[in-house]
This record gives C-alpha cells, sequence and structure tokens, in this order.
C-alpha cells in the first residue's frame, strides 16, 4: 500500500538510476521541443504573409507544445535528479494545472486541425469558406476546452496530488481509486479527452485517405497532372500517418494507465508503470514540430533558406566565401552570380586562416 504521508509521497519511489535515466530522457525531449518548437514558429512568422487560416492550429499546437515545456520540464527534471519532488504542495498543484491546460489544448488542437483539413479536403466547397476568423475562434475554443477540464480539481471534482512515482504531479490516483467523484472525472477525462480525439482524428485522416486515393484514380488519364498529384498525396499520406502514430504512441499508455488506476487494484501498480507512460505523454512535445518540419516542402524551404542566409552571414569573410566570390566573377555570367549558394559543410581554424570546406550549388 502507498503511504499517505507528505514527505513520504514526494519522495521517489523508483530506484536512483532509473530517476537519473528518467531526468536525462527528459533533458533531451526539453532541448528538442525548444528547439523544434521555436523554429516552426520562426518559420510561420517567416511566412506569416503567407499563412493559410488553417495553419493556426499549427501555431496554437507550438505554442501549447512551449508551454508545457517551459512549465513542466524543468522541474520534473530538478526533482528526477534529487530523487524527490522538490517544489512542495502549492506548486504541485500548479505543476499539475500545466499539464493539464496544454496536454489537453494540444490534444484538442490536433483534433481540429484534422477535422478542419478533413472538411477542406473532402468538402472543398465548405473548406473554402473556411477563414481567420473560423481560425481564431476555434483555437480560442481549444483554450476554454482545456481550461474546463484543468479547472475541474481545483473546484473539486477530482483532485491533483502527487504521482505515484513521487517526482511529478498530475490527478490524485489514489482518490480516483477509491472515490466515485473523482472516478466520474477520470472516465469524463478518458472519453472527452483520449476516446473521443482518437475516434475523430482517425475517421478524418481515414476519409482523406480515402478521398485523395479517389482523386488519384480520377486524374490518372492525365499524366502531368497525376504526377502533381501524387507529390501531394504522398504529403498527404505521410502527414496522415504520422499524425495518427505520434497521438496514439504518445496519450494511448498514459489513457491506459489512468483506468487502470481507476478501476483496479491500485496498490498493485508499480509506480514504473505510471513513470514511463508519463515520459511517452511528454514525448508529444516533440513529435508534432518533427512532422510539421520534416514533412512540409514549404516549411522546409524557408528553413533551409534562413539557415543558408545565416551561414552566408556568419562566414562571409571566410576563404571559401572569396573563392566562390571569385568564381562568380570569373565567370562572366551577373545573372548567374546571384543563384549561386555557398553551402559551408565545415569550418575550422588553420594557423590564423579560416579554411572552410564548401560546396558550391547552381540553383535553378
Amino acid at each position: 500500500m502507498w503511504p499517505s504521508d507528505e514527505a513520504v509521497d514526494f519522495h521517489s519511489n523508483i530506484p536512483v538510476p532509473v530517476d537519473v535515466t528518467v531526468a536525462v530522457v527528459y533533458s533531451l525531449f526539453g532541448v528538442c521541443s525548444l528547439v523544434g518548437n521555436s523554429t516552426l514558429l520562426y518559420v510561420s512568422y517567416k511566412k506569416r504573409r503567407l499563412l493559410k487560416p488553417a495553419e493556426f492550429f499549427i501555431i496554437n499546437l507550438a505554442v501549447s507544445d512551449l508551454g508545457l515545456t517551459l512549465s513542466l520540464y524543468p522541474m520534473a527534471i530538478t526533482s528526477s535528479f534529487y530523487h524527490r519532488w522538490l517544489f512542495g504542495k502549492t506548486v504541485c498543484s500548479v505543476y499539475a494545472f500545466c499539464g493539464m491546460l496544454f496536454g489537453i489544448c494540444s490534444l484538442t488542437t490536433l483534433t481540429l486541425l484534422s477535422t478542419v483539413c478533413f472538411v477542406k479536403v473532402c468538402y472543398p466547397l465548405y473548406g473554402n469558406r473556411f477563414n481567420w476568423a473560423h481560425g481564431r475562434l476555434l483555437v480560442g475554443c481549444t483554450w476554454l476546452y482545456a481550461l474546463l477540464f484543468a479547472c475541474c480539481p481545483l473546484a473539486h471534482w477530482g483532485k491533483y496530488g502527487p504521482e505515484p512515482y513521487g517526482t511529478a504531479c498530475c490527478i490524485d490516483w489514489r482518490l480516483s481509486n477509491q472515490h466515485p467523484a473523482a472516478r466520474s472525472y477520470t472516465v469524463a477525462l478518458f472519453i472527452l479527452c483520449y476516446i473521443v480525439p482518437c475516434c475523430v482524428i482517425v475517421a478524418s485522416y481515414a476519409s482523406i485517405l480515402v478521398a485523395v486515393r479517389a482523386s488519384r484514380r480520377n486524374m490518372e488519364r492525365h499524366v502531368s497532372r497525376h504526377t502533381h498529384m501524387s507529390s501531394l498525396q504522398t504529403i498527404i499520406v505521410k502527414l496522415s500517418v504520422a499524425v495518427c502514430i505520434s497521438f496514439f504512441a504518445a496519450w494511448s499508455p498514459y489513457a491506459a494507465v489512468s483506468m487502470w488506476a481507476a478501476f483496479g487494484h491500485i496498490e498493485n501498480i508499480p509506480p514504473l508503470a505510471f513513470a514511463l507512460p508519463a515520459m511517452f505523454a511528454k514525448s508529444s512535445t516533440i513529435y508534432n514540430p518533427i512532422i510539421y518540419l520534416m514533412l512540409r516542402p514549404n516549411v522546409r524551404r524557408v528553413l533551409c533558406r534562413d539557415l543558408a542566409a545565416l551561414c552566408n552571414a556568419f562566414l562571409k569573410d571566410c576563404l571559401c566565401h572569396r573563392c566562390c566570390s571569385k568564381t562568380e566573377i570569373s565567370a562572366g555570367l551577373p545573372s548567374v552570380k546571384a543563384t549561386i549558394m555557398s553551402h559551408c559543410l565545415l569550418v575550422v581554424q588553420q594557423q590564423h586562416a579560416c579554411v572552410c570546406v564548401c560546396v558550391c550549388v547552381w540553383s535553378h
């Protein structure tokens, strides 16, 4: 049985090496999430004049993931290293509230994004009417929906408390197991924040894939247009599969263990069974920027262009830059000069001279 003494509650119930491993993994997750989501916001800002209303959901997703990263990771990492929760009962509730708020906001944003994509692809007559006002309204709804569920434990429907493994906070699973009112909150979370989003996301992307396949068959007689459609279809298929897999991978373990805690014999559940699903859930902050940065060509183009400009700005005095400039002049082609890009792959300092290993690529 788990003791109820607060000092014991806030002490880790998993081995020290596991705690250190969790802290290291969270540190890697935090760095990747900060870099990925900040990059996604930066790219969105750079192409803000070209953004479509549906892409407002991607921005909101990056904001909520950054919020979760900044509010949860620092305390989780330090507590895991110290083998106990360091910040007391009040901050424990704040930590759990932030995790619930940003987590549900991300889930709801993914759900609405899949629905909007479904309408735009399968019912373009209605989807083309989707504008910025609709996007802002739906994003506002995601935050209200998340705030509603995050505030319920503060209003005594459910309760926030330490996780069974002792170095983080979430719903008080023991109370959920013992009291019908707290259990009903856990069931409501499971249905409205996991089952319903799962069904909507899977149904939306499955319908999109069916529509894309039907469109591909209709275009088979037109070779040039078929080629364009095949490229577009590939992106849609990759995005659809990646979003579904990442959603299930991140949230299914935590949803399963929450039902186990609510209806099973909680004293028989090992603390590590809560720690690992929590780790998977936090990893969702990494999946989303990877999916949208890696699988969307327009996002990659903006990112590669700015990285190339940054490289050239820092290395403009390097030998490789001067060599490329001389090559441009000797070519005698002013129109080509502007199309040569210097990609510096390695910079070393040798005998007080900047030596660059670079490749000059002709861009069309």
